[in-house]
């Protein structure tokens, strides 16, 4: 007898990427309309994103239901999708254990696997997946390169937009000269030895690409707060984790970079070093994704067993060790957005947790999608969804006017202070957080290391 819902923990099966009837399109037409179907009789996920409403109002349009909707239509619901994994772990009752084995996301990403084996891909979007080649090539030219994405600049991003389809609205990442790991190694860090933690723990910071070629203020941060902490640090960047190509559904080039970064970050964890990744949807990545990848990859096993996510590790060290005296507090406050990928790793409100250890401190948590993933915000074919499925969100943190505005996400924190902003324009009111930021920083400023 079949059970409505369940109560008991999500689990999830390695994807089968490697078999001939994971990319049978026939198998796959049969799968999807049984999922599709269930998720039309439940419909708990309708305010997620924009998948689900596209899917019901494919269903809706039909006096059969599930059995008139044209499978060529599944695209727009495939399209919505950004990987997100709320479905899978915060709302859908049908996921394994139970008997309907529902993974929603990974049977999205096995709709794109299909059509990237076909080659029906966009150009552009697996262009910008190429986040070591263009990281590479940009640090060379990149004043050139910040100058021509410009959101301002009336000259290029029309033409960016016409060619490259990429929304000429859309904020892009700015690129650095000085790359996380060539500033780290110019800027030796002193680990504070008067701090409890001190001579305990040892971790290699995951740079991650974003970090390293766009964000390495990031970086910079982490290892200030860490080595503020006791903790000895050192700089780790391997290569790209791959969810840029997850996204693409480039599941052998995942496999392959995951191959090639866990035996490079297996060594560092012999030494004694704990894995702490920089970015939410990388901590994803080494955790739980790349487990589902390549399942009998022992150096990924003990890669995912070993990774925290940077502010998990902080309040680790918190609970476990102690932090040293001296925070002081920021009275202007905090609106922290939990990212979606940060609530996927299913290890709690770990940046509203560690803000909270400063004391006098206004911190506002906002639990919900911004819209933004990976290309999802950028590319003309869906930011106009991507600012959709945010609105509340933004309408959330413009109300808080915080004096800082953080991520685990850097394209969501990215995303949140443009659209925030652009609201506070309208109103004609200030917007009191300057620029987005990762929780770790605003770690860094209460201990005065910024």
């Amino acid at each position: 007898m079949s059970r409505e819902g369940s109560l008991e923990a999500p689990t999830r099966h390695p994807i089968a990427w490697q078999s001939e009837e994971f990319y049978d399109e026939a198998a796959l037409d049969k799968e999807m309309r049984r999922v599709f179907d269930i998720c039309h009789g439940c419909r708990r996920c309708f305010n997620l994103c924009d998948s689900f409403p596209r899917l019901f109002d494919l269903v809706d349009q039909q006096p059969d239901e599930m059995h008139g909707v044209k499978s060529e239509d599944f695209g727009n619901v495939v399209e919505a999708c950004t990987l997100c994994d709320m479905c899978f772990m915060t709302k859908c009752p049908y996921v394994p254990p139970h008997e309907f084995q529902l993974d929603f996301p990974h049977l999205i990403l096995r709709a794109r696997a299909v059509e990237a084996k076909k080659g029906t891909t966009d150009f552009t979007q697996r262009q910008l997946a190429e986040m070591d080649r263009n990281g590479i090539a940009a640090r060379f030219v990149s004043p050139a390169i910040n100058w021509a994405s410009g959101k301002d600049n009336g000259l290029t991003r029309p033409l960016m937009e016409s060619v490259a389809h990429i929304d000429r609205t859309a904020e892009l990442p700015k690129f650095h000269t000085r790359t996380f790991v060539s500033a780290a190694k110019g800027d030796p860090a002193t680990v504070n030895a008067a701090a409890p933690a001190f001579g305990k723990r040892k971790a290699a910071l995951y740079a991650t690409c974003f970090v390293n070629y766009n964000k390495p203020a990031t970086g910079m941060a982490a290892r200030a707060v860490l080595s503020h902490l006791g903790v000895e640090t050192k700089v780790a960047y391997p290569g790209c984790c791959g969810m840029p190509f997850l996204e693409q559904a480039e599941l052998s080039r995942v496999a392959a970079n995951a191959a090639k970064v866990s035996r490079e970050l297996v060594k560092l964890i012999e030494k004694g070093y704990d894995i702490v990744a920089l970015t939410a949807s990388c901590g994803l990545m080494l955790k739980f994704e790349w487990p589902l990848i390549v399942p009998d990859n022992a150096d990924v096993k003990r890669v995912a067993e070993a990774t925290f996510d940077i502010d998990e590790y902080v309040v680790d060290v918190a609970r476990r060790n102690g932090l040293p005296e001296g925070m002081q507090p920021l009275p202007e406050g905090v609106t922290v957005h939990l990212a979606c990928h940060a609530r996927a790793q299913n290890m709690g409100p770990k940046a509203a947790e560690m803000l909270k250890l400063i004391p006098n401190t206004p911190v506002d948590v906002i639990e919900r999608c911004s819209g933004h993933g990976g290309t999802f915000g950028v590319v003309k074919p869906t930011h106009d969804l991507a600012v959709k499925v945010g609105r509340p969100v933004f309408r959330t943190a413009r109300q808080q006017n915080r004096g800082h505005i953080v991520s685990d996400c850097p394209l969501a924190a990215q995303h949140i202070v443009q659209q925030v902003g652009e609201l506070a324009a309208k109103d004609g009111t200030e917007l009191k957080a300057r620029e987005p930021e990762h929780p770790i920083q605003i770690m860094a400023r209460a201990y005065g290391l910024l």
